[in-house]
C-alpha cells in the first residue's frame, strides 16, 4: 500500500479504531497506543481487503485483540490510574453519562452495543466481525438494552438520550 492510499484509510477509519479501543480500555492513553499499533500492522500488509466494509471489520477485529491483550497484560492489571473518558471530550452532562453507563457494561454486551448503535453494524456482520454466534449476539443485545436501561433509569437519563448519544454525536446521522 502506497503512502496515499494508508493516509486515505487512516482518515477514514481511524474514529472507528479509536472508539472500539476506547470502549475496551476505557484510557484515552491506551486507545491512542493501540490505534497507532492497529494502523500500523495495516500499513505492514501486503494486501488488504479491497471491499470497504471488509477493511473496516478487519479493522475492528486487530482493535478488539489488541485491547484484549493489553487488557491481559501484566503492566496493565498493575497500573492504577483511571482516566474519566468523558472529561476529555466536548459532552454535555447527559451525554457524558450515558458514555460512562455504556462503558460501565460488562464486556460482552459492551462490545455489541457498541457496533450496534455506535458503529451502525447488523447482527449479521458483529457475528462476521466477532466470530459469535447470531443468536449469542442477539441475546447480548437484548440483555445488555435492558442492563442500560436499567441503569440509565436509576441514572434518571432517558432512553431517547442514549439513541441520540454517540461519543457527542448523533449516530443516526
Amino acid at each position: 500500500m502506497d503512502k496515499e492510499e494508508f493516509i486515505k484509510k487512516l482518515l477514514e477509519y481511524k474514529d472507528t479504531v479509536f472508539r472500539v479501543a476506547l470502549s475496551y480500555t476505557k484510557n484515552l492513553s491506551d486507545a491512542e497506543d493501540i490505534s497507532q499499533e492497529v494502523f500500523l500492522k495495516l500499513y505492514s500488509l501486503k494486501s488488504i481487503p479491497e471491499n470497504p466494509e471488509q477493511l473496516k471489520a478487519w479493522l475492528i477485529r486487530v482493535t478488539i485483540n489488541k485491547s484484549k491483550d493489553l487488557l491481559k497484560s501484566n503492566w496493565f492489571s498493575k497500573r492504577s490510574d483511571e482516566t474519566n473518558i468523558a472529561q476529555q471530550f466536548s459532552m454535555n452532562e447527559s451525554q457524558s453519562e450515558i458514555l460512562e453507563t455504556v462503558l460501565s457494561l460488562p464486556e460482552k454486551y459492551k462490545i455489541v452495543i457498541h457496533l450496534y448503535y455506535y458503529e451502525g453494524y447488523s447482527i449479521n456482520e458483529i457475528s462476521e466481525i466477532t466470530g459469535v454466534k447470531i443468536s449469542t449476539l442477539q441475546s447480548r443485545l437484548q440483555r445488555g438494552r435492558k442492563l442500560l436501561k436499567k441503569k440509565l433509569k436509576e441514572e434518571e437519563i432517558y432512553e431517547q438520550e442514549f439513541i441520540q448519544c454517540s461519543y457527542g454525536q448523533n449516530y443516526h446521522e
